[in-house]
């Protein structure tokens, strides 16, 4: 009952830091999961695609988070998300434990430092009449107190991103991890929309590798049912923190997170 009980606290934190960020939680849960209870890191991934699941319903249908969804920008991505997810289907299971790690923290650490670079960009046009092009948008910026626009820049990025984020997604994170980053950092779309867009992503996403996972054996249910409860928790929290922060303080909280679990990962990787 003390690892249910720790679980479902855990999931709690995962499910706060997905609905702020759009990344899934699965970068808190699992290492979670892995180091602290000492799941292996296949079963830890078992799980928190799971409670990805439940964090992409929960925040992508809150109030305030539907008008800065870009379902065009959603359903274009994930085209190359889905495929992505199988082909790192494919090849997860013949990594080795070790390798799943290293590979985990090296990931998780480009993507901090991605973030941590970037953290003064807005991606945002003042004018709210300019051209957004075909997969661009609009919405209310509290930033700005005003209606701004924005673009999809560098699409050949953005779908590879996409692709890319859908093979690391079978490691258990999501994909949003690398998803919201790559958008906001080389392809224009703001922090907000590019959040809100994939976190309604992630939600299919994550059901391509917890198939997997389900059919080798590696769900355990009860604390998949744990962490779904405490993930639930602490998205709705998550998506009314969300509407009142700044974008720059979300990019910081995303670096610093991004960068403590990559040290852990790096570190264990090497000892």
């Amino acid at each position: 009952m003390t690892i249910v009980f720790a679980t479902i606290a855990a999931g709690a934190v995962a499910g706060l830091l997905g609905s702020l960020l759009g990344i899934g939680g699965g970068v808190f849960l699992v290492p979670f999961m892995n180091l602290a209870i000492g799941l292996p890191i296949r079963a830890a991934g078992a799980v928190s695609l799971m409670t990805v699941i439940a964090t992409s319903s929960v925040t992508s249908a809150a109030r305030g988070r539907l008008h800065l969804v870009n379902l065009r920008i959603g359903m274009v991505l994930e085209i190359f998300t889905t495929l992505g997810g199988f082909i790192g289907i494919l090849f997860i299971n013949h990594f080795s434990e070790r390798a799943i790690e290293r590979t985990f923290g090296a990931v998780i650490g480009f993507v901090a430092a991605v973030m941590a670079s970037r953290l003064e960009k807005r991606n945002v046009l003042r004018d709210p009449g300019a051209d957004t092009g075909a997969l661009g948008g609009r919405y209310y910026d509290e930033d700005s107190g005003a209606e701004v626009a924005y673009r999809l820049r560098r699409r050949p990025v953005a779908f590879g991103a996409s692709f890319a984020a859908g093979f690391v997604s079978t490691l258990g994170i999501g994909g949003g991890v690398l998803k919201v980053p790559a958008l906001n950092a080389w392809c224009g779309i703001p922090l907000r929309v590019a959040a809100a867009t994939s976190a309604l992503m992630i939600g299919a996403t994550a059901v391509v590798g917890s198939i997997n996972y389900f059919v080798r054996g590696d769900v355990i249910p009860h604390l998949a049912a744990a962490a779904a409860i405490g993930v639930l928790l602490g998205a709705r929290a998550g998506s009314a923190v969300a509407a009142r922060s700044r974008a720059k303080a979300l990019k910081l909280l995303m670096s610093a997170v991004l960068a403590a679990v990559s040290i852990l990962y790096l570190i264990r990787g090497i000892s």
